[in-house]
């Protein structure tokens, strides 16, 4: 079979059902293949959204995102959304077209050194030379970004490789020489963690997105209610512990809830899982859970002790190593009581510094809008994000309470990642409501891809909390820049209801706080894609917050 047929059965020997792709010159042998072929492929209307659809379908689902795009513009396209995979661990395979072997490095039409682009940002990356390495590749490249820490994996394929032939064989066996991720934990390291957890009297678990890939969540819970110790969350890890429960503390950090921060300020033990110590989750170093002991469970040994130095690391597979933590604490006699105060403690915390806005009576507070998307939905749906103070919004005034229910841009911050995100999402869980909490700046980097949504019917709802400004960077100006508002204000603001329309959409523009509720039932009665318009509190800011380089002690705003 020719180049291009195998590249297909290799995708189908993965079980791959959806693509996200823009088809090109040099690409077109793959996709006249896939003309036949019984993979669904989605046509975006760029090829960056292709890559956040990839994204936000393998975050959802827990499997690996498929994305292809030509030579070139193409796969330079593509960079921002495998850069934000990478930042964020998500499994992704990358395919993009290549000019002729023979032109290689000449500057032809078309040329980019993709593989030399994507280097910093992908787990590898592939150039295919040889058609015959088509079946091993694509095995290979499934393995790598789905296993160990997960990540994006690029395969530059020249046009020359999808039209030579080969005589395919499946390839079923795998043996990457260093390449051997580590799932068991330490049995000496698991022992020393368990002994501090049974002593600790003040102890917080700390858990990140690494809870969501290995699906730990309810080894996660277990070990909270068996030990009775707070959890607190990073962005990316909400949803890994329900935050209706009584020993959660949210998220924490610059724009984390101020009891998590006191929590994990003062405790004697903090037990990090699937989480890096970002420098938005930490802020000073120095002061970071300061006089407690650490213990660090991670899939990477590059991120142990990276930039917190820990007492305990244990390199493994968190649910696998949190399994084996579970079996030697039930083996120690651990008294419950000992948490009694600190349970106490952070309470007194949570009355005393809990989230809240001023309400007004007919103006809409974006932070409303989150509570009521939450009170609609009843807390089931997948919400995605923007960038910016919607993201904030969303992660703080929402309740999430169920791992891969919250997709959003952490590493890198991407702004334009949730709307084609959620159409990827909405895919991979077809029966799920699936909301895009956007701000206007962020909404209008990929809002041509209301084209892919309409086009197959995919019926994501978008709700703008539209204030007019590029809100985060306006937020910062205000405090730190003595209110010099440079080039933050969005003067040419479409009227996003009418463009929804033009593109075959359900628009509709909400500018009444008794408004917003009926709007969010119509959007989920009506079954197809949709834009809702709320028109919020300009110069409403996010809080509460640390200012960059101070302590999570050192917040600012958010005190009644």
């Amino acid at each position: 079979m020719k180049g291009s047929e195998a590249i297909v059965e290799s995708l189908k020997a993965e079980g791959v059902e959806a693509i996200f792709g823009l088809p090109g010159g040099v690409v077109i042998p793959l996709y006249d293949t896939l003309y036949d072929a019984d993979i669904k492929h989605y046509l975006v209307r760029h090829e960056q959204g292709a890559a956040h659809m990839a994204d936000g379908y393998a975050r959802a689902t827990g499997k690996t995102g498929v994305c292809i795009a030509t030579s070139g513009p193409g796969a330079t396209n593509l960079v921002t959304g495998i850069a934000t995979a990478y930042m964020d661990s998500t499994p992704m395979v990358a395919i993009t077209g290549q000019v002729r072997s023979g032109l290689i490095g000449t500057d032809a039409f078309q040329e980019a050194d993709t593989t030399g682009i994507t280097q910093p940002i992908v787990k590898h990356s592939y150039l295919i030379k040889d058609v015959k390495d088509i079946p091993r590749i694509f095995k290979e490249a499934f393995y790598i970004a789905s296993s160990g820490r997960p990540g994006p994996v690029v395969i530059d394929i020249p046009v020359d490789m999808q039209l030579a032939e080969l005589d395919y064989k499946p390839q079923k066996k795998i043996n990457l020489l260093g390449y051997k991720p580590t799932l068991k934990g330490n049995r000496r390291q698991i022992k020393a963690a368990a002994r501090l957890i049974a002593r600790a009297e003040r102890p917080v678990i700390y858990a990140g997105g690494g809870i969501i890939s290995s699906g730990a969540d309810r080894e996660l819970r277990r070990l909270a209610k068996m030990v009775q110790t707070p959890v607190t969350t990073t962005l990316m890890g909400l949803g890994t512990f329900p935050e209706t429960d009584k020993l959660s503390l949210g998220m924490l950090g610059m724009h984390g809830t101020g009891y998590a921060n006191y929590a994990v300020t003062n405790c004697d033990l903090l037990i990090a899982i699937g989480a890096r110590f970002d420098d938005r989750v930490t802020g000073k170093l120095a002061t970071f859970a300061a006089e407690a002991k650490k213990i660090h469970i991670d899939q990477d040994p590059a991120e142990i002790s990276k930039n917190v130095v820990v007492d305990v690391p244990i390199v493994g597979d968190a649910r696998t190593v949190l399994k084996d933590l579970l079996e030697e604490l039930k083996k120690l006699e651990i008294d419950t009581g000992r948490t009694e105060p600190w349970l106490r403690q952070v309470s007194d915390w949570k009355k005393s510094h809990p989230l809240f806005y001023k309400d007004l009576k007919r103006e809409i507070m974006p932070q409303f809008v989150v509570e009521e998307i939450y009170r609609v939905t009843k807390g089931k749906a997948i919400i995605c994000t923007e960038v910016g103070q919607n993201q904030m919004w969303a992660a703080l005034f929402y309740q999430h309470s169920k791992a891969r229910n919250f997709i959003s841009s952490g590493g890198l911050g991407t702004m334009g990642f949730g709307f084609p995100a959620a159409i990827g999402a909405k895919i991979g869980r077809p029966r799920e409501t699936v909301i895009d909490i956007a701000g206007d700046g962020s909404f209008q980097m990929n809002i041509q891809e209301l084209s892919t949504a309409v086009n197959y019917n995919i019926p994501v709802i978008v709700a703008i909390l539209n204030n007019g400004y590029l809100g985060m960077v306006r937020q910062w100006q205000e405090l730190f820049w003595n209110e010099r508002y440079s080039e933050t204000c969005i003067e040419c603001q479409p009227d996003f209801a009418r463009v929804a329309e033009a593109y075959g959409a359900l628009g509709i523009t909400i500018k009444d706080k008794n408004d917003v509720t009926d709007a969010l039932r119509a959007a989920i009665k009506a079954k197809r894609p949709a834009v809702l318009d709320f028109r919020v509190k300009r110069d409403e800011n996010v809080f509460p917050m640390v200012p960059a380089g101070k302590s999570i002690t050192e917040m600012i705003g958010g005190q009644k």
